[in-house]
């Protein structure tokens, strides 16, 4: 109980740390205390001093960083909400399918040229919601028409079905994308170089609205612990939660795949060693989650840019090698402790 008590506050507490860390590391490496000069100069206007210096801190690094540990936060945010909602420990975003028609969307607006004048993110970000909320409408559907009760097992099911056919659509859109498959293969396998702070401030308003419902919905997912029947006795509305959870959920991810591509294991492996700091307690758990995945995406996308510099890795390719390890050392260690995953 006293780790518990304590546990909730070291995430937060590493989270700046890890981020200012982010921030220095790279192929150019900037001193801390330079570093954080240069963020209070940027942060109030102040002028800035001469020396590339400030434009690698401000214009790249910063930005990117931001984007990295918003989209992290998010997914593993989802996972965490999936994994209580569906009371399963392999449950993330992705379970839903909803990972896999972002992803065809987002394609689908790069492949084409899909673009709203004035706004160059617009296309590629609307494709990709888009086609999350339609993913989600048909899961939903097909689920509705095998199971009326809306069943974890069916939901997750349908999921699985409908993510390996999206993922083949995609593969046929990148055949035809001519001279952009190149492009487009390497942000399917995530990545968030070239963002900037019209992004972060996209994703930060996401994960603030998102965010907000899925925290609201803590006392309910505690409720799921006990199943769907149990939660259904106290008083909470199973079907509305489930729908809203999975709206909300489709939401997120949709606009973390229209920035950073597909980007794996973050939303499963992250709400697992947060469960095993602060334990299942939603309203410990949620925010630990959402601290954890931040850090997580953080160094990974540091070992991506610097593991073999100055050629820059594929940051869901060093998730998904860093993110099987780690979860099958948990899957082990909780197999061997006699309890659940």
């Amino acid at each position: 109980m006293q780790k518990h008590r304590l546990a909730p506050w070291l995430m937060p507490a590493l989270l700046p740390a890890v981020l200012l860390l982010c921030v220095c590391a790279g192929s150019v490496s900037v001193p801390p205390g330079q570093t954080l000069d240069l963020l209070w100069r940027g942060l109030w206007g102040l002028p800035l001093p001469e020396g590339s210096a400030a434009a690698i801190v401000l214009r790249v690094r910063l930005p990117r960083v931001l984007c990295v540990a918003l989209t992290g936060a998010s997914l593993s945010l989802c996972g965490a909400a999936m994994q209580g909602l569906l009371r399963n420990p392999l449950a993330d975003g992705s379970t839903l399918g909803v990972s896999s028609g972002a992803s065809l969307g987002a394609v689908l607006a790069m492949a084409f040229g899909l673009s709203v004048p004035g706004l160059p993110y617009a296309g590629t970000m609307g494709m990709a919601m888009v086609f999350a909320f339609l993913s989600l409408a048909l899961i939903l559907t097909l689920a509705f028409g095998l199971d009326r009760s809306l069943a974890t097992h069916s939901i997750i099911l349908i999921g699985v079905i409908f993510s390996m056919f999206a993922t083949a659509l995609t593969s046929l859109v990148i055949s035809f994308a001519g001279e952009k498959v190149k492009s487009i293969t390497f942000w399917t396998m995530g990545s968030l170089s070239g963002v900037n702070y019209t992004q972060a401030g996209v994703l930060a308003g996401f994960l603030a609205v998102c965010g907000g419902v899925i925290f609201r919905c803590r006392e309910e997912l505690n409720a799921f612990a006990m199943g769907e029947e149990n939660a259904w006795h106290i008083g909470v509305n199973v079907r509305r939660v489930k729908l809203v959870l999975l709206m909300t959920v489709s939401v997120l991810i949709g606009a973390c795949v229209s920035v950073g591509g597909s980007i794996g294991f973050v939303g499963l492996v992250t709400p697992h060693m947060a469960r095993m700091v602060v334990g299942p307690n939603h309203r410990r758990l949620l925010p630990a989650s959402l601290c954890a995945g931040a850090v997580f995406l953080m160094l990974a996308d540091l070992l991506a840019r610097t593991i073999v510099r100055p050629v820059e890795l594929p940051i869901g390719v060093v998730t998904s090698l860093v993110g099987a390890v780690v979860f099958v050392v948990i899957f082990l260690g909780t197999r061997k402790g006699g309890a659940p995953c």
